[in-house]
């Protein structure tokens, strides 16, 4: 009777182990996707936009941001680091044109979608 009592405890100690391990990487996977979560965010909130005037931008930008704005009107400026921002309103809708500070055209978004996202109202 000894034997069989010891093979039971045995074979608990085994599975309370493994199910100890079980919830070790559980705990472990889910703490790693938050604190990823969290530097992401964390990042994303760094680059903030910064309006400023059309006088506190380079003439290259200038130039290419009327090339981009043909048919449309420039609401206004941002600075992010060291990149510009001109908002353009064209047909309707208003575009977010990203550039560097040569006036290279890096990317172009729909305005009112990404300020929806952030919540803010212009």
């Amino acid at each position: 009777m000894r034997p069989q009592f010891r093979t039971i405890l045995e074979t608990d100690s085994q599975n309370l182990t493994d199910m100890k391990t079980k919830n070790l990487f559980t705990v472990a996977a889910v703490s790693a996707g938050l604190a990823f979560g969290v530097t992401a965010q964390a990042k994303e909130e760094k680059h903030e936009e910064q309006t400023i005037n059309s006088s506190d931008v380079p003439a290259a930008v200038q130039q290419a941001a009327q090339a981009e704005a043909k048919g449309g009107t420039i609401v206004r400026w941002e600075k992010e680091g060291a990149n510009f921002e001109v908002v353009i309103q064209k047909n309707g809708k208003e575009i977010g044109v990203e550039m560097d500070a040569n006036g290279k055209v890096l990317s172009k978004h729909n305005e009112a979608k990404e300020h929806k996202e952030k919540g803010a109202k212009y």
